[in-house]
Protein backbone atom coordinates (compact mmCIF):
# COMPACT_ATOMS: atom_id res chain seq x y z
CA UNK A 1 0.00 0.00 0.00
CA UNK A 2 1.46 3.32 -0.41
CA UNK A 3 0.22 6.50 0.97
CA UNK A 4 -1.48 9.37 -1.48
CA UNK A 5 -2.10 12.97 -0.68
CA UNK A 6 -5.60 13.83 -1.79
CA UNK A 7 -7.24 17.83 -2.77
CA UNK A 8 -10.38 18.11 -2.46
CA UNK A 9 -12.18 21.54 -3.18
CA UNK A 10 -15.55 22.90 -2.37
CA UNK A 11 -18.35 24.01 -4.77
CA UNK A 12 -21.15 23.50 -6.36
CA UNK A 13 -24.15 23.46 -4.39
CA UNK A 14 -21.94 23.97 -1.19
CA UNK A 15 -23.90 27.08 1.17
CA UNK A 16 -21.11 29.30 1.64
CA UNK A 17 -23.78 30.82 4.50
CA UNK A 18 -23.66 28.02 6.55
CA UNK A 19 -20.66 26.23 8.51
CA UNK A 20 -19.13 22.48 7.22
CA UNK A 21 -21.83 21.04 9.89
CA UNK A 22 -24.91 22.69 9.15
CA UNK A 23 -24.46 21.43 5.19
CA UNK A 24 -27.33 19.36 3.37
CA UNK A 25 -26.01 15.70 3.81
CA UNK A 26 -23.80 16.25 6.34
CA UNK A 27 -24.72 13.33 8.59
CA UNK A 28 -24.10 10.76 5.18
CA UNK A 29 -20.70 12.16 4.46
CA UNK A 30 -19.69 12.34 8.26
CA UNK A 31 -20.53 8.62 8.25
CA UNK A 32 -18.83 7.73 4.95
CA UNK A 33 -15.45 9.65 5.76
CA UNK A 34 -15.68 8.02 9.63
CA UNK A 35 -16.46 4.54 7.91
CA UNK A 36 -13.00 5.11 5.48
CA UNK A 37 -10.83 5.80 8.83
CA UNK A 38 -12.26 3.26 10.50
CA UNK A 39 -11.34 0.68 7.31
CA UNK A 40 -8.04 2.42 7.22
CA UNK A 41 -7.99 4.51 4.17
CA UNK A 42 -8.12 7.60 5.81
CA UNK A 43 -4.48 8.39 7.71
CA UNK A 44 -5.45 11.98 8.59
CA UNK A 45 -7.99 14.75 6.66
CA UNK A 46 -9.45 18.23 6.62
CA UNK A 47 -10.06 21.58 5.93
CA UNK A 48 -7.12 23.82 4.98
CA UNK A 49 -6.64 27.36 5.84
CA UNK A 50 -9.29 29.44 3.61
CA UNK A 51 -11.61 26.24 4.34
CA UNK A 52 -11.89 26.24 0.23
CA UNK A 53 -9.83 22.62 -0.06
CA UNK A 54 -9.87 19.99 2.13
CA UNK A 55 -6.67 17.57 2.49
CA UNK A 56 -6.81 13.94 3.38
CA UNK A 57 -3.70 11.45 3.49
CA UNK A 58 -4.98 7.72 2.20
CA UNK A 59 -3.76 4.80 1.89
CA UNK A 60 -4.22 2.69 -1.18
CA UNK A 61 -2.75 -0.20 -3.83
CA UNK A 62 -2.99 3.19 -6.42
CA UNK A 63 -4.32 6.23 -7.70
CA UNK A 64 -7.37 4.74 -9.30
CA UNK A 65 -8.32 3.09 -5.89
CA UNK A 66 -7.72 6.49 -4.25
CA UNK A 67 -10.36 7.76 -7.04
CA UNK A 68 -12.87 5.08 -7.05
CA UNK A 69 -13.33 4.61 -3.63
CA UNK A 70 -14.07 8.54 -2.62
CA UNK A 71 -16.37 8.79 -5.75
CA UNK A 72 -18.85 6.75 -3.30
CA UNK A 73 -19.00 10.25 -1.17
CA UNK A 74 -22.15 11.76 -0.90
CA UNK A 75 -20.93 14.89 -1.02
CA UNK A 76 -18.67 13.75 -4.46
CA UNK A 77 -21.56 12.31 -6.09
CA UNK A 78 -23.46 15.62 -5.06
CA UNK A 79 -20.84 17.94 -5.85
CA UNK A 80 -19.79 19.90 -2.76
CA UNK A 81 -16.99 17.85 -2.81
CA UNK A 82 -14.34 17.55 -6.57
CA UNK A 83 -11.33 15.68 -6.65
CA UNK A 84 -8.59 18.29 -7.67
CA UNK A 85 -5.34 16.56 -7.29
CA UNK A 86 -4.43 12.74 -6.04
CA UNK A 87 -0.48 12.16 -5.67
CA UNK A 88 1.58 9.20 -4.66
CA UNK A 89 3.17 10.64 -1.28
CA UNK A 90 7.05 9.31 0.11
CA UNK A 91 7.31 9.81 3.66
CA UNK A 92 10.56 10.84 4.40
CA UNK A 93 10.11 12.87 7.66
CA UNK A 94 7.08 11.36 10.18
CA UNK A 95 6.93 13.03 13.11
CA UNK A 96 3.67 12.15 13.97
CA UNK A 97 5.01 8.32 14.92
CA UNK A 98 7.11 10.54 17.75
CA UNK A 99 4.30 12.44 19.02
CA UNK A 100 1.93 9.78 19.64
CA UNK A 101 4.65 7.90 22.00
CA UNK A 102 4.48 11.80 23.96
CA UNK A 103 2.77 12.04 26.80
CA UNK A 104 -0.36 13.61 26.40
CA UNK A 105 -0.70 15.44 30.55
CA UNK A 106 2.48 17.44 29.80
CA UNK A 107 5.74 17.13 30.97
CA UNK A 108 7.29 18.37 34.19
CA UNK A 109 11.19 19.56 33.93
CA UNK A 110 13.68 20.34 36.34
CA UNK A 111 14.45 23.78 36.66
CA UNK A 112 17.15 25.16 34.47
CA UNK A 113 16.59 21.85 32.25
CA UNK A 114 17.60 22.70 28.95
CA UNK A 115 15.63 21.14 26.32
Amino acid sequence: MDLYAVRQQRGGPWDWTRSLYEQDGFADHRRFMNDLVDAGFIVLGGPVEGDREVLLVVTAPDETAVRQRLEADPWMRDGKLRLVAVERWTILLDGLAQAAQAPRQGTLRPSGAVT
